[in-house]
């Protein structure tokens, strides 16, 4: 059964921590969005991870150098899993798959950037990644002709375990489930939903379905 997450991109971690209060009933993993981390650091990650620690934390920290240092600082304050990024060299992903197996967490390999995610997702789980996300960023979706069709069928076609994070929402997420992909990334479905919970709720309802 494939895994709901919320990408919370929001600056400050009150925040943050009262909009994944209404949504932790029905989302599995809880995602510190890049410019939250940047925002509040470390300490918010623990603070999250405290408030909700029965629910998977990831540390969106999209790391390019240094993957068994940075991976270290992710899951020693509370982080479940950490993003590399895919762009980067392989042994920075080695180095925070290193990490994460001394610490029982997992390692995500971001591939914004990647020109090729179908094969890079590939060599990532081959590295010892824990699932790859498929990612358009803000930027490529708001280019124009952007579909999030395009990571729906790379999910299909990639084979191995795949997020896909890019315009997840009550019209994308069945075609989403059906990719074969293990988690659905929503963000500003979810946050930017006048009833964040019930975008939620409707979200997993249909991952369920």
């Amino acid at each position: 059964m494939a895994k709901l997450q919320v990408a919370i991109d929001l600056l400050k971690i009150e925040d943050a921590i009262a909009l994944a209060t209404k949504v932790a009933p029905y989302v599995d993993i809880i995602e510190l969005g890049t410019p939250l981390i940047k925002s509040e650091g470390l300490a918010g990650i623990r603070k999250m991870k405290d408030a909700f620690p029965d629910k998977l934390v990831l540390a969106d920290f999209k790391t390019a150098d240094a993957g068994e240092l940075e991976a270290n600082m992710a899951f020693g304050a509370g982080a479940d899993l950490i993003t590399i990024l895919g762009t980067t060299g392989d042994s920075t992903i080695v180095g925070a798959v290193k990490a994460a197996k001394e610490h029982g967490k997992g390692v995500v390999v971001d591939t914004i950037g990647v020109q090729d995610r179908v094969k890079r997702a590939q060599e990532a789980i081959a590295l010892g990644a824990e699932f790859v996300e498929l990612h358009a960023g803000l930027d490529e979706q708001a280019q124009e002709g952007y579909s999030i069709q395009v990571l729906i069928d790379e999910a299909a076609r990639a084979g191995v375990a795949v997020s896909i994070a890019g315009g997840v929402n009550k019209n994308s997420v069945a075609a989403v489930k059906e990719s074969g992909a293990m988690v659905a990334v929503a963000g500003a479905a979810i946050y930017g939903a006048a009833d964040p919970a019930q975008a939620a709720k409707e979200l997993k309802e249909l991952l369920n379905a």
